[in-house]
């Protein structure tokens, strides 16, 4: 069979055409491919804002807080705008930052002079998500677990032991037995060395604060409670809903 053959110039002129589309779908395909890589390539923060700067504004499902950087627990959340959550430290009773490199910080005279209860208060600030407002909980999901019977607690609390078979089995339902909405907690118990700890939660428009402290705190819990409201002063959200 007799192969089939171009002249040469024929051959030439041919590829000059195809070259220029060529090129052009070459050079789309680049472009293309550089858009795309720069829309979807991750936005990651700055360097962390220093621990002796101002307060960072920070936003948990749109709502505002004004967060001291030296609060903030871990490096990779210390920067200004939106957060999925942040995990924050402070003194107690000064509700200050806690002193870097575990450094001494000293207190005022006159809460080191009036205050019970000294350490240090643990606070997570994420989205409420579909758990139901802690006062909801206070009122229509805690009763169902709860023991029948409630024993006195320090300064007007009651004291009601969750059952063992609940999801709450090992803690308490700790509340102000007068107006229980005022004042609740959920709280641990000891067990040999292990001191009890507590749990408070306020919700804040489509945000909770969870605010976690020692359970012998409650000795002084209405000094407790008014420190929780400077707390949420100090962030910006002194009107903010409280179970208190």
């Amino acid at each position: 069979m007799t192969q089939l053959t171009l002249p040469q110039n024929i051959a030439r002129r041919r590829r000059g055409f195809l070259l220029p589309p060529f090129a052009l779908l070459v050079g789309l395909a680049l472009f293309g491919g550089t858009f795309i890589a720069y829309v979807l390539w991750p936005t990651w923060p700055g360097a962390p804002a220093p621990m002796n700067a101002p307060t960072l504004p920070i936003t948990i499902e749109g709502v505002l807080f004004e967060v001291p950087p030296g609060a903030i627990r871990a490096a990779v959340q210390r920067h200004p705008g939106p957060h999925e959550r942040i995990d924050l430290a402070f003194e107690w009773p000064s509700l200050t930052p806690p002193p870097p490199d575990g450094a001494p910080q000293a207190q005022p005279p006159e809460a080191s002079e009036s205050a019970n209860a000294t350490g240090r208060l643990f606070v997570t600030i994420a989205p409420l998500g579909p758990v139901l407002p802690p006062k909801e909980r206070l009122r229509s999901i805690y009763p169902r677990y709860v023991e029948a019977a409630a024993s006195a607690g320090a300064d007007g609390l009651a004291i009601l032991p969750f059952r063992a078979d609940s999801p709450y089995r090992g803690e308490d339902l700790v509340y102000f037995a007068e107006t229980p909405e005022r004042f609740f907690a959920r709280c641990t118990r000891k067990s040999g060395v292990v001191a009890g700890n507590c749990i408070v939660d306020r919700d804040i428009g489509s945000a909770v604060v969870t605010l976690r402290f020692a359970r012998d705190w409650l000795n002084d819990w209405r000094g407790v409670a008014a420190g929780f409201d400077r707390l949420m002063a100090q962030l910006g959200q002194g009107s903010a809903n409280r179970n208190q």
